[in-house]
């Protein structure tokens, strides 16, 4: 059958239409989302202290944990971990900052939930993971016991810091008191 030089023309055309329009869907699947896309450019921004480390946990780099080896203040000489998870919704929604460890922190709890106000009322989408990364270093160099997580250890901290320091050191070291067991975190 002939077919005249026009219609094969058109259809070779309309051919590689449909082959662009598929090869342009699975590229917007094999795109990132607007999270991921955020979450790269901050990486590519944070400025981390020697006494910090950021782990990727994931290929997405949505979960990762930071190490903090505060060199002066009460808790100088610890290791402290936190998982950090940062949700689709990012930077809208702040990322979720856990402590692994049970520490005696008047801004950190016993289950390891954080106070830090960047985390909560004070978030805003143009903070980037590196503010977060500052913020968390802030509080092992300056505890603040105005408005505290740990109410006990903020307590103690208000009135007799020496008390304060004996408490953190002997926390560190995996000590019990007032009721608790705390998680061994001294350097090793």
């Amino acid at each position: 059958m002939f077919c005249p030089p026009q219609l094969k023309l058109r259809q070779l055309q309309k051919k590689k239409q449909e082959e662009a329009a598929g090869q342009s869907s699975n590229t917007e699947q094999s795109k990132l989302s607007p999270a991921q896309l955020r979450i790269q450019k901050d990486f590519n921004e944070i400025d981390l202290p020697p006494t910090m480390t950021l782990k990727c946990l994931d290929a997405t780099n949505m979960n990762m944990e930071v190490t903090l080896t505060p060199d002066e203040g009460y808790y100088k000489g610890g290791r402290f971990t936190f998982s950090i998870q940062v949700n689709h919704n990012y930077p809208i929604e702040p990322p979720k900052v856990k402590c692994l460890q049970k520490i005696y922190h008047p801004n950190i709890d016993l289950e390891g939930n954080i106070c830090l106000n960047i985390l909560r009322e004070e978030w805003t989408p143009v903070l980037p993971l590196n503010a977060v990364l500052v913020g968390l270093n802030f509080l092992f160099l300056d505890p603040n016991p105005v408005d505290p997580l740990n109410k006990e250890s903020a307590n103690v901290l208000l009135k007799d810091k020496n008390l304060f320091a004996k408490y953190v050191r002997a926390s560190m070291t995996g000590g019990q008191f007032e009721g608790v067991r705390y998680d061994y975190v001294m350097k090793h």
